[in-house]
């Protein structure tokens, strides 16, 4: 099973992600965990996105594309993989369906986890509040002001996708202001009907 979750930040993605990661006993790919990764094994993909982040650069979307073709090809993605913030934008999505015809590949789905926006930002700033009262670190994105831009870098960059999969009749979307339980049923109502 191949699929992609989208939803703006503080949807629930992470959350369903893990959840299907144990069910379904596929690796859930974070753009972010594979850039780690790659700079930390030294890959020549690696090399190069080191060299960029080291010069206080975004990573360009060929990097990112390598890195994400590269981890497909290891041993964990042969039953499938959750794309997780990947891809953020059409060049991406375009760039994906090339990669994966090219390894005789496609995408099963593409959730879409449909929230509120005001709630979103509730979400996020009892995240910080509950994390503060345990003695946790909160994240820096935890807070209103710095949570409102990526909210709008995310319908700016990342909301299209939306359109691009309806367009295909890839694209499932699932209540995620529902209870996490809800929503993991409504996904795997959404993948056995597939």
């Amino acid at each position: 099973m191949r699929l992609i979750l989208l939803g703006p930040p503080g949807a629930g993605k992470g959350t369903q992600a893990q959840r299907l990661v144990e069910k379904y006993s596929i690796p859930q790919l974070s753009t972010g965990d594979m850039l780690r990764a790659a700079v930390t094994a030294g890959t020549e993909v690696g090399k190069r996105a080191k060299a960029v982040m080291d010069a206080g650069e975004l990573v360009s979307d060929d990097i990112v594309n390598a890195i994400v073709s590269d981890r497909i090809d290891e041993p964990d993605c042969v039953r499938g993989f959750i794309l997780d913030g990947y891809p953020r934008t059409l060049v991406q999505a375009d760039a994906v369906e090339v990669m994966l015809n090219s390894k005789g590949l496609k995408l099963d789905t593409v959730i879409e986890l449909v929230v509120d926006d005001k709630a979103l930002v509730g979400r996020i700033i009892k995240r910080a509040e509950e994390a503060a009262a345990a003695g946790q670190p909160v994240r820096k994105d935890d807070n209103a002001e710095v949570f409102e831009e990526r909210l709008r870098e995310y319908y700016k960059k990342t909301a299209p996708l939306t359109g691009y999969y309806y367009a295909k009749g890839m694209l499932r979307t699932v209540d995620g202001m529902a209870s996490i339980e809800a929503v993991t049923e409504e996904i795997d109502t959404v993948l056995a009907s597939l």
